[in-house]
């Protein structure tokens, strides 16, 4: 059950995988060359199950759909099909050379209005201003660069129309792989995507013109994890993750966590980690900070043991005895920082997490990340610059998924990459793209907040990369149960993520179709 009267979300009947563009052609063909599923079975799957969605949502009474070439196209001629069939007025709007006697039209007689630039265009905006919902099958998944000049002018007429617009697969402009909006795109109320979600109807640009993302099954052949290389953290896949208390336990066997940071002046983000850490299910939190900082640490967050930066032997005894640790929030770059991630490193092998001036101070070359990984299972949670300065060639090279990845198979190591979204890779599994996070989490202090949250699930036995997506979206959805909107602070975040932790899944969708996967709303 949701806490309060913020409904669990995004909805998922089990695991959901993502594809990228190319993937899912890939996969298409697969599905047809080695399963024997026809291509019409799939186009009429697709279409048809859109249909019923978007008359569930809008029942409409005259619908138009923009129709191009290939499979996207044969999508929404389905789709408008379909909706004849039901008694619905239907016009298709031709951006490519299809027949308006299409075989996928199965006879029935759908009115059609060729488009070109400048060609029809009082016809077609007519129609438009008569239509309850427009349909946009103009550009698929296996687009790549700017729309052409015909199809951009069609995206134009879609999106200066006051009208819903419902997206087929992908919005058209938008490429299915990076989120990358190269020329105009279509900005829809609804993406209905097929099989399984694309890796750009997840990442920006493109996801702000997603709306609300419904995906559907079509028919299409199993999905495995060696096939996708992304899965969406969704309230369910969360559920089956979360830490286990046995009955029978204490303090010593639920999580021992170090925090190491917080130089002078820095008590704040040793303060927040270690609150977050508690809230999270650590427990046993310690908190080797700046000598200076005692008394500040004590009074806020009493339940925490301190341990003095100069008191290097205490150190390293509590890394030893440690079930995971974290290092870097307030740490600072300079000598005594250095000691302290040193000596810290020094002990064990247990699940470590690097965080702002670890980070830094790695960047500048005081640790090797690929050294660390070699040792002890690692969770780094960088943002943009920090990444920028760990991997400057990366970074100006390729993507966000292929910067995060790459790093984390060259160093053996779990990277949380922090963004919009956040994303966690690893050397062997799918990247876990988050779904909880929002603009009212630009705020101080947030990372360190997450980083005891993180390290709370590593000492309570979650491996880096599932610690990673978790402790995301705990901390996202703890925000979204505040309601204090752009007003959000770190401690608002943490004091409710206990109230998170005792949510109950609801299996049970917005829309009452069994072939529902995936039901995410749109961005706010």
């Amino acid at each position: 059950m949701a806490s309060g009267n913020v409904p669990l979300n995004p909805f998922s009947r089990g695991d959901v995988l993502a594809q990228t563009g190319a993937g899912a052609s890939m996969f298409d063909a697969l599905a047809i060359d080695s399963f024997g599923v026809p291509e019409s079975v799939l186009m009429e799957n697709a279409g048809r199950s859109a249909a019923l969605v978007v008359q569930y949502l809008y029942r409409p009474n005259h619908v138009v759909a923009f129709v191009g070439a290939g499979n996207n196209g044969g999508d929404a001629l389905v789709f408008l099909r379909t909706m004849a069939s039901w008694g619905v007025d239907v016009t298709a709007v031709m951006v490519a050379d299809r027949s308006a006697s299409d075989p996928l039209l199965h006879g029935w007689p759908v009115q059609s209005v060729i488009h070109g630039v400048g060609v029809n265009d009082d016809l077609i905006t007519r129609a438009l201003r008569e239509a309850d919902v427009i349909a946009d099958g103009i550009l698929g998944t296996g687009t790549r660069g700017a729309p052409r000049q015909r199809e951009t002018a069609a995206i134009r007429l879609i999106n200066a129309s006051d009208t819903p617009v419902v997206s087929l697969d992908i919005p058209s402009g938008a490429d299915a792989t990076s989120g990358a909006t190269p020329g105009e795109v279509v900005k829809a109320e609804l993406t209905v995507s097929f099989g399984v979600p694309k890796t750009g109807a997840l990442l920006y640009p493109a996801r702000a013109c997603v709306g609300r993302h419904v995906t559907l099954e079509i028919g299409l052949p199993p999905l495995l994890e060696s096939d996708a290389g992304c899965r969406i953290v969704t309230p369910q896949w969360v559920s089956g993750q979360l830490p286990v208390r046995e009955t029978n336990t204490h303090k010593n066997r639920v999580g021992r966590l170090l925090i190491v940071g917080g130089a002078m002046g820095m008590a704040g983000a040793v303060i927040l980690a270690a609150r977050g850490a508690f809230h999270a299910g650590a427990g046993f939190v310690q908190v080797c900070s700046s000598a200076a900082n005692r008394e500040l640490v004590q009074a806020a967050i009493p339940e925490a043991i301190f341990i003095p930066a100069d008191d290097l032997e205490a150190l390293r005894e509590a890394a030893a005895q440690t079930h995971a640790v974290v290092v870097g929030p307030g740490l600072g770059t300079g000598l005594e920082s250095e000691i302290m991630l040193d000596e810290t490193l020094g002990q064990g092998s247990q699940p470590i997490l690097l965080d702002a001036d670890a980070l830094n101070l790695a960047a500048q070359g005081s640790i090797s990340l690929r050294q660390v990984g070699s040792m002890r299972p690692v969770l780094i949670t960088p943002h943009y610059g920090e990444m920028t300065r760990l991997a400057p060639k990366l970074v100006s090279a390729d993507s966000r998924l292929d910067v995060a990845r790459a790093l984390a198979y060259d160093c053996a190591i779990s990277v949380l990459l922090k963004g919009a979204p956040s994303i966690v890779a690893s050397p062997a599994q799918p990247i876990l793209f988050d779904t909880q996070g929002s603009s009212d989490l630009a705020v101080a202090g947030m990372g360190d907040m997450l980083s005891g949250v993180c390290g709370a699930l590593m000492a309570q036995g979650l491996e880096p990369t599932i610690a990673g997506a978790v402790g995301l979206y705990l901390c996202g959805r703890a925000a979204r149960i505040s309601e204090r909107g752009a007003g959000l602070m770190p401690s608002d975040v943490s004091e409710r993520i206990p109230d998170v932790l005792l949510e109950k899944t609801d299996v049970r969708g917005n829309l009452p179709f069994p072939f529902v996967v995936f039901d995410a709303e749109a961005d706010q």
